[in-house]
């Protein structure tokens, strides 16, 4: 066979030509004078083998294959002879194709109705074919060639705490693992501050920015934990809340600049650049924070402007922040706030005037539910992020004095009892995921 034609070829085209029964299902003939039976149009009716690793193989009419490319492309050769109503799936088992395809050699018979001196070859990720023989003018017809879409990744797996006061700003950060594990301290970089917000960016990476001074710094967070130095900041010097948006951006809002209370905003970009400031919508108030929920949405709410409030603030897949919704739960600040579930958020802790440890979940529609019977020692100045994708922690905080406990969250929302620190005990801290 020779002369390839594009990349994925279907010479006469791939619509469904086959007829759909009532149900959904493919009718399909198994040959001249033999009644139509229905055949699940996914290959479900096919024998399916073991996955293909090698380079060729030679396939067998009512059987389906996972063809996999990751290492080389595969020439499949389909059998000699076939009858009308033959049928064959194959399937792209790593979703690789894009980069090593597959190469049909029809083997004597057409292929759509054209001849052997074509090359048939398919290459997009994620692919499947089903093909059907028909006779002997058109040949073996595919009846579907659809690339499935890959299942939505999981958030983050890892997460990170960072800088601080422990009687004294600090700047050491401390990494969580996949199974909600905090490990030691890691030498701090950039200036030591609190008070500071943390978001995710790019979907697999961090930054933590501004903080007490006030200053409008930022520090950059690698795909690997790697925590970089310093870079001028951008916007109004203020105390910071972060959060996501968009699926890859993340937004710092509200704030204190050392005489009042601020509620401008800074978009942050899918390659960790923060903008300029954004005129402040809703109540201007200082230590709320933020989660995400939805797909590509996150929460402002809760707060501190001399005395505590409840209000909340939507921010949109856009980055723009809504006015105020009238607050639920008990009104008060210096709580920490982190996703779980993958498309919801939780609230915890805090600071009313006492310290207390009670919880607000936050549904998938961005509606935060009524106060959860607190679980963990009580406290305030704390941070939360997520973990393993579906899971979150709130870690540090300070009661009488700092800690560095930790409490787990389920991906159903549910905070576990105070896990024994790890690190140095501090508050005011922040934190975020990163991949």
């Amino acid at each position: 066979m020779s002369g390839i034609i594009g990349s994925k070829l279907n010479i006469r085209g791939s619509g469904r030509i086959a007829k759909l029964g009532t149900d959904g299902q493919v009718l399909t003939s198994s040959g001249p004078g033999v009644a139509a039976n229905y055949e699940d149009a996914a290959g479900g009716g096919l024998d399916w083998q073991s996955v293909v690793t090698g380079s060729t193989m030679t396939a067998v009419a009512g059987e389906g294959y996972w063809i996999n490319t990751t290492s080389n492309t595969c020439t499949i050769t389909l059998p000699a002879s076939a009858s009308n109503g033959d049928e064959i799936m194959f399937a792209d088992y790593a979703r690789n194709w894009a980069t090593n395809g597959i190469i049909i050699d029809s083997n004597g018979l057409n292929y759509q109705g054209d001849d052997d001196t074509f090359t048939v070859e398919y290459s997009t990720d994620g692919q499947a074919l089903h093909i059907v023989y028909s006779d002997a003018t058109k040949g073996w017809i595919p009846i579907s060639d659809d690339d499935v879409a890959d299942v939505p990744s999981k958030a983050n797996d890892n997460g990170i705490f960072g800088y601080g006061t422990a009687g004294g700003a600090v700047s050491m950060s401390n990494i969580v693992s996949d199974a909600g594990v905090i490990a030691t301290d890691v030498t701090g970089v950039g200036t030591a501050r609190y008070y500071l917000g943390a978001c995710e960016y790019g979907g697999d990476k961090g930054i933590f920015a501004y903080g007490d001074g006030p200053v409008s710094m930022s520090n950059l967070v690698s795909s690997s934990g790697v925590i970089g130095t310093d870079v001028t900041g951008v916007g109004t010097a203020r105390r910071g809340s972060a959060g996501d948006y968009g699926g890859d951006k993340g937004i710092f809002a509200f704030g204190y600049n050392g005489s009042s209370h601020v509620n401008m905003s800074n978009l942050v970009s899918n390659a960790g650049v923060i903008g300029t400031d954004v005129t402040g919508v809703g109540h201007a108030r200082n230590t709320v924070q933020a989660c995400e929920y939805g797909t590509a949405t996150c929460i402002f709410a809760y707060g501190w402007d001399n005395s505590p409030v409840s209000i909340s603030n939507l921010v949109s897949s856009s980055g723009v922040v809504a006015t105020d919704t009238t607050g639920v739960g008990t009104a008060r600040g210096y709580l920490a706030a982190c996703s779980y579930g993958e498309d919801k958020g939780i609230f915890g802790y805090g600071y009313t005037g006492s310290r207390v440890s009670i919880t607000n979940l936050v549904s998938n529609a961005g509606v935060v539910a009524t106060d959860t019977t607190g679980v963990g020692t009580v406290r305030q100045g704390l941070a939360a992020t997520q973990y393993d994708g579906d899971k979150g922690i709130f870690g540090y905080g300070i009661t009488d004095a700092a800690v560095s406990m930790s409490n787990l969250v389920s991906n159903s929302g549910v905070v576990a009892t105070d896990v024994t620190g790890v690190g140095t005990a501090r508050n005011n801290l922040a934190a975020c995921s990163f991949n």
